[in-house]
């Protein structure tokens, strides 16, 4: 008797705890642009809902499109996924937001809401070669037959000449309302909320994990703007100019080295950048001091540097992405133009105002100290003015030279001078001695 009992009460706790367990349902948003910032929030979410066992994954879609290698990522990510997947269209997915609706296990449209108009573009919304077309074409066909849905209406949103009687003719790209969407079997339901999207998938006690994205996939995806990694050009190479001219280590080196570390540490992250452009950059950069430091002039090391120094940079604005057009790669050589163009701007007005500035001036003794002060530091320098002499180590801006058989501390008025060239005094203030090439 006692027996039975314990086998009942143990039956009916195992009942009790079946019907009360919270079952996991995530919901990520896919809203506005869609770039390469936001693959790794979405690989993420897929991530952690298969490790917590999640009933389901609701992706919460309202966009006008994006870039195609982003889209891509974002479908390979949901396709691979253990946890069953449901697009939520809130309003609209077009362009690159209906190939991610298309990889998603069941689509639900809200009324009002449309799915298509996925023809690959440039920024200026003009159509791209037919090399572009042809792989959305592959791809929105085959992410449509994975998923048992209409192979011909996935091409017509991308091809205006495919013709489907009754829906759109040849002349027309295609996009569908949610009713039609309904009725040609792209979209599984129409429904107005995620709550009614719980209930027609018959998940009871469902716990909504609402994920959002992370301190460190925004701060990725705000360093993948365009306008902010020419900043981090720019920044890296007006630093490694400025650090290369003075002695030492300080500020701009670091300054460089942040930069340069954060673009291509972000590029590397949104598969932008790998291992090889890194090396190639760092290589491009030990040429280039090989060339300064250790041999005189400016020759093939001092090429091959910047050569690779460039490569390293423009290699890593291009996507692995293996559909790379002309649109991306002009887009890539506006944007490395554009960072060298402000960067040689920048360092012109660094050799032209830096050596006569307040700050510039600090790091030197001005003036003398006072001869009744009984510590006087200098003679009066007026003498060399004019003078011509050569520098024994390289100036850049400050080193030594030899003016008249004698060693004094000179700087250049910003420009970079070799050892051994020859250079006249331009100019005496206080104890600073300012000296051109000749």
């Amino acid at each position: 008797m006692k027996k039975k009992i314990f086998l009942i009460s143990l039956f009916l706790l195992t009942v009790q705890t079946s019907f009360s367990q919270e079952n996991k349902v995530y919901v990520a948003k896919i809203e506005g642009m869609i770039d390469l910032g936001l693959a790794p929030y979405i690989e993420r979410i897929v991530k952690e809902a298969g490790e917590n066992s999640a009933k389901a994954i609701i992706f919460k879609i309202n966009t006008f499109g994006g870039r195609v290698d982003a889209a891509t990522q974002i479908k390979d990510a949901i396709i691979n996924s253990s946890v069953p997947t449901i697009a939520f269209i809130d309003k609209r997915a077009i362009s690159a937001g209906a190939l991610i609706s298309l990889s998603c296990d069941n689509i639900v449209m809200v009324p009002g809401a449309s799915i298509g108009a996925t023809t690959v573009v440039d920024q200026s919304g003009r159509k791209v070669s037919e090399k572009a077309q042809s792989y959305m074409r592959a791809e929105m066909r085959a992410t449509a037959e994975r998923r048992g849905r209409r192979k011909d209406i996935a091409e017509a949103m991308v091809d205006e000449s495919i013709s489907i009687p009754g829906l759109v003719d040849s002349t027309k790209l295609l996009t569908l309302t949610y009713e039609e969407a309904e009725k040609y079997g792209i979209a599984d339901t129409v429904l107005s909320s995620i709550n009614e999207v719980l209930k027609w998938k018959q998940i009871k006690n469902a716990k909504l994990i609402i994920e959002k994205s992370n301190w460190a996939e925004d701060f990725v995806r705000f360093l993948s703007n365009p306008i902010v990694s020419s900043l981090l050009i720019m920044i890296g190479l007006v630093g490694l100019f400025a650090e290369i001219k003075t002695p030492g280590w300080g500020v701009p080196g670091t300054a460089a080295v942040i930069a340069l570390a954060l673009f291509f540490g972000s590029g590397y992250i949104l598969k932008l950048a790998s291992i090889i452009e890194i090396i190639i950059f760092i290589v491009g950069v030990i040429l280039l001091l090989v060339e300064i430091f250790v041999i005189p002039g400016f020759g093939i090391f001092g090429i091959l540097g910047i050569i690779f120094m460039i490569g390293g940079l423009f290699l890593g604005l291009i996507s692995d992405f293996p559909l790379v057009d002309s649109n991306m790669l002009a887009g890539a050589v506006i944007q490395l133009a554009s960072s060298f163009v402000i960067a040689a701007f920048v360092i012109y007005l660094l050799t032209k105002f830096l050596p006569k500035s307040k700050t510039f001036g600090n790091l030197i003794l001005q003036t003398n100290i006072n001869q009744r002060s009984g510590y006087t530091s200098n003679i009066d320098l007026e003498h060399l003015l004019n003078k011509k002499g050569k520098a024994i180590t390289v100036l850049r801006p400050s080193g030594i030279a030899i003016i008249e058989d004698k060693r004094y501390d000179v700087v250049t008025e910003g420009d970079y001078i070799n050892k051994g060239t020859k250079i006249m005094v331009t100019k005496i203030e206080g104890s600073k001695i300012v000296v051109k090439k000749v």
